[in-house]
């Protein structure tokens, strides 16, 4: 659903149905929150933060999901990818799994490091931009 045009309200209890079912599958809570096709406004953000949850988005698309082949994938995120890069990939897309061993493989020999998007994230002192990414707020004394 686009949560981006539903009431804060419809939106917080989307996303606590949804925490109560990942938990009752892993016995976790939740933390993060992709909002689907990168959908959100404040409301969004607002209701995933009351919930205890980081709202994330991703800074590189593979487009796997557009039938792309692994080379195509591939060069789409390689030559792009910089430090900090959450990079969106699908599941049940042909040509993702064998892309994305080469695309690892690649990311690896640069000298990338792979860490969870928790690790990843500022928990404090944040503003979102316009673009979806997190800028670290400098507190001024």
């Amino acid at each position: 659903k686009n949560l981006s045009k539903m009431s804060r309200g419809e939106i917080r209890s989307q996303l606590a149905k949804c925490n109560e079912s990942i938990k009752a599958i892993t016995g976790k809570d939740n933390m993060l929150f992709r909002p689907p096709s990168g959908a959100y406004n404040n409301d969004v953000v607002d209701a995933a933060s009351s919930l205890g949850m980081y709202t994330i988005q991703w800074s590189l698309d593979s487009l796997d999901y557009e039938g792309l082949s692994e080379k195509q994938i591939f060069d789409r995120i390689v030559p792009k990818v910089k430090n900090g890069d959450i990079i969106l990939f699908h599941n049940d897309i042909k040509n993702t799994p064998k892309a994305l061993d080469q695309i690892l493989h690649a990311l690896k020999d640069k000298g990338f490091e792979f860490v969870s998007a928790y690790d990843l994230i500022y928990k404090e002192n944040y503003t979102i931009d316009y673009s979806g990414m997190q800028k670290q707020v400098q507190n001024i004394h």
